[in-house]
């Protein structure tokens, strides 16, 4: 398998990660009080934009040429780390 096609499966999986994460936090919205509530789903939009952002740069990837990916994979990674940072800053205020 070439390093694209890994590189691709490893973000991927990642991204089902923190899909899952998201269904979490909705979980968690759903039992409590209506400004607590408030405040989960305005993080989990913020969190889904940056997921549709994450999506989005995934798919520019999978439908780049072998040779042209390797420009996309800075911005990628730069996108992937923000989404991560802000998956557990979210995850850690609603405990």
């Amino acid at each position: 398998m070439g390093m694209k096609k890994e590189y691709e499966q490893k973000l991927q999986t990642q991204l089902d990660e923190w899909n899952a994460e998201i269904d979490k936090l909705k979980a968690r919205a759903e039992g409590e009080k209506a400004d607590t509530k408030l405040a989960y789903y305005e993080e989990i939009d913020k969190l889904k934009a940056m997921q549709a952002s994450a999506n989005k740069k995934l798919s520019e990837l999978k439908n780049s040429s072998d040779d042209a990916w390797e420009d996309l994979k800075a911005g990628i990674d730069s996108a992937w780390i923000s989404f991560g940072d802000a998956l557990k800053s979210a995850g850690s205020r609603f405990k």
